[in-house]
């Protein structure tokens, strides 16, 4: 989810995430993958803009990291996370191919999947407009040091993964190639470890 003042996303956990999958499947750009694990929130942003979906702070949370509660049942829903998945791999497919399009549509989906394990139960399977369906969620928020670090593990062995292959790739290439896949994995690393920080700890609001 998006970060709100009703509490902080799994943002980092997310790119973590599309930073592991980037090393075994080198064909496709890290900037689509990484756009890929977001994408249920990048529709999420105009509808909790117009009110259509919004969140509030969890009555058992102290405000901050992992203390909200979301309404977020078109995009948020297990039928809109298979439905937006599918339509952004497919846009990809087309440009790409199949397989990289798969790829991202999977990568798109596992947003639902890290979201399910920390969020409290808030995701329904379906849409309100079709059914007053459970809601589910495992509720890993209510322990956010729990969360965080687990997070953070994301972070590290999803970069870790990134820089090991890009080094693969690299080798062959030179010193300077080798030195950029360093930079490259440093900064993905560093990237995912602020924005974890902040989310964390609250600073940025």
């Amino acid at each position: 989810m998006a970060a709100t003042d009703a509490g902080q996303a799994v943002i980092a956990g997310h790119f973590g995430f599309a930073a592991g999958v980037k090393a075994s499947q080198r064909q496709v750009p890290l900037w689509s993958l990484m756009l890929a694990t977001a994408w249920l929130d990048v529709v999420f942003v105009p509808l909790y803009a117009s009110g259509v979906e919004t969140i509030e702070s969890a009555p058992d949370a102290a405000p901050g990291y992992g203390a909200a509660i979301i309404h977020a049942d078109y995009t948020h829903s297990l039928l809109g996370a298979i439905v937006l998945s599918a339509i952004f791999g497919a846009v990809f497919a087309w440009f790409w191919g199949q397989r990289t399009g798969i790829v991202l549509g999977l990568v798109s989906f596992s947003h639902w999947v890290l979201d399910l394990i920390v969020h409290r139960p808030d995701l329904p399977l379906l849409p309100p407009a079709i059914a007053d369906s459970p809601r589910l969620g495992f509720g890993l928020w209510r322990l956010p040091t729990a969360s965080m670090v687990i997070e953070l593990a994301i972070v590290l062995f999803g970069s870790f993964l990134y820089w090991r292959a890009a080094r693969e790739t690299s080798a062959a290439a030179g010193v300077i190639h080798s030195t950029r896949a360093d930079i490259a994995g440093a900064v993905v690393v560093v990237s995912g470890v602020v924005v974890l920080f902040f989310d964390y700890t609250g600073l940025l609001g």
